[in-house]
């Protein structure tokens, strides 16, 4: 007879990522949890004392990560780490970070549920301060445990009262200590929401997701100069936002043509002096691209160098400074194609997927063997209070989950 796949318990997931939304929820159905505030410090200790009825053991390191382990057979092997984040930003949704978090905790249950003991012991990390919606940047613990960032400046970070992140770690009483810092592991394995629309377009479920894109971001300086509106001949003008409209059309044409799936935004824009009866003089504003392949990227930094040669200035100065980008990050091979075997074993449709977004995971690859997994969004909508993935959805992500823990 063949044996009966093992499966986790759908509805106790639901309930249980409802459980967790009503730690910040919002009137519309979202949830606001920003790091280290009262909601978190609530979300942490009921995430804590789940953790502790299935009798795991709870630490805490000095950037306020949560590690829960279950014990394995071999306690001397790295654990499997199964890590996300529980903060939100500002009106956010109910399934962006936390599904990431409970699909270790689902995973954990499951396993004591039918007196399963792993091999290797399985670790849940909760990651501090991902989103960075109250303490900047975003990714923030996870930047300083792999070296990106450097802790002392990290602590020194203010909200926008002139509270540290020091001090809002001392105040809800998760500042724990540098050794329980997550050192090496079997695998990190992260859950996410899509966050955009690509799985549902193609109607999946699921993505094994290959890579973190790389990414720049510059920020492009036009300068003209004031005079009255009214007054002033169309061809005596030096108008810079006329000529910021040339660079943007440009660019456009230029960095649509480079490869299909470049994506490109111009995201901030300031206009001065802002006064509808004044022509502009200066505009500011980015431009950021995002590509796997770091010869686009190379491409789009020599357009986006060239727009300060554009013909149509307008008469107008134009420089381009380069704020900072990214690498490509590349997952574990040996872990995507594990992640694939799971999804085929369960029967679950799927693709292989590059992430447009950041992700605590994309640190963590730099010294520990990682891997993502997507869930399939609704409309592709996130860090909003309409983010929805459906529980069936919900229920396949984190059945995924378990099979690539039960195979590592």
């Amino acid at each position: 007879m063949e044996k009966q796949q093992l499966l986790i318990n759908g509805e106790r997931l639901k309930q249980t990522v409802e459980e967790f939304a009503d730690f910040g929820r919002t009137k519309n159905n979202g949830v606001t949890r920003l790091a280290l505030s009262e909601e978190d410090r609530l979300a942490r200790d009921y995430f804590c004392s789940c953790c502790i009825e299935l009798g795991m053991s709870v630490k805490v390191d000095d950037m306020g990560n949560i590690y829960a382990r279950l014990d394995g057979v071999e306690t001397d092997k790295p654990p499997i780490v199964i890590g996300s984040h529980l903060d939100t930003v500002k009106k956010g949704g109910r399934f962006d970070g936390v599904l990431g978090v409970l699909a270790g905790l689902e995973v954990a249950r499951t396993l004591v549920d039918h007196n399963i003991k792993p091999r290797v012991p399985l670790t849940i990390m909760n990651i501090t301060n991902e989103e960075g919606a109250r303490f900047e940047p975003s990714m923030m613990a996870s930047g300083v445990l792999s070296g990106k960032f450097d802790k002392s400046t990290m602590l020194e970070t203010k909200d926008v009262d002139g509270v540290t992140f020091e001090e809002a770690l001392q105040s809800i009483g998760y500042a724990g200590s540098e050794d329980e810092r997550i050192k090496e592991a079997t695998a990190f394995l992260e859950l996410h929401v899509e966050q955009g629309p690509v799985l549902e377009r193609e109607s999946l479920p699921v993505a094994v997701v290959e890579s973190v894109l790389g990414m720049v971001c510059y920020e492009i300086e036009v300068t003209g100069e004031s005079d009255h509106a009214g007054t002033t001949p169309m061809d005596m003008r030096k108008d810079a936002l006329f000529a910021t409209t040339n660079i943007i059309t440009e660019a456009r044409q230029k960095l649509g043509a480079l490869a299909q799936d470049l994506v490109f935004t111009m995201g901030r824009m300031n206009v001065y002096p802002n006064i509808h009866t004044v022509i502009p003089n200066k505009v500011v504003f980015t431009l950021e691209a995002r590509h796997k392949d770091p010869v686009i990227i190379k491409k789009v930094e020599d357009i986006i160098q060239g727009l300060t040669e554009i013909r149509n200035n307008e008469g107008c100065e134009i420089t381009a400074k380069k704020l900072w980008d990214r690498s490509t990050v590349f997952f574990d091979e040996n872990l995507c194609n594990k992640v694939e075997q799971a999804a085929k074993s369960l029967g679950y449709p799927y693709k292989r997927m590059d992430s447009g977004a950041g992700h605590d995971a994309q640190f963590f690859a730099s010294y520990i063997p990682s891997v993502m997994i997507f869930a399939r969004s609704i409309n592709g909508k996130s860090h909003c209070e309409e983010e929805l993935t459906t529980w069936e959805d919900c229920e396949k992500s984190v059945n995924l989950m378990l099979e690539m823990v039960l195979s590592l």
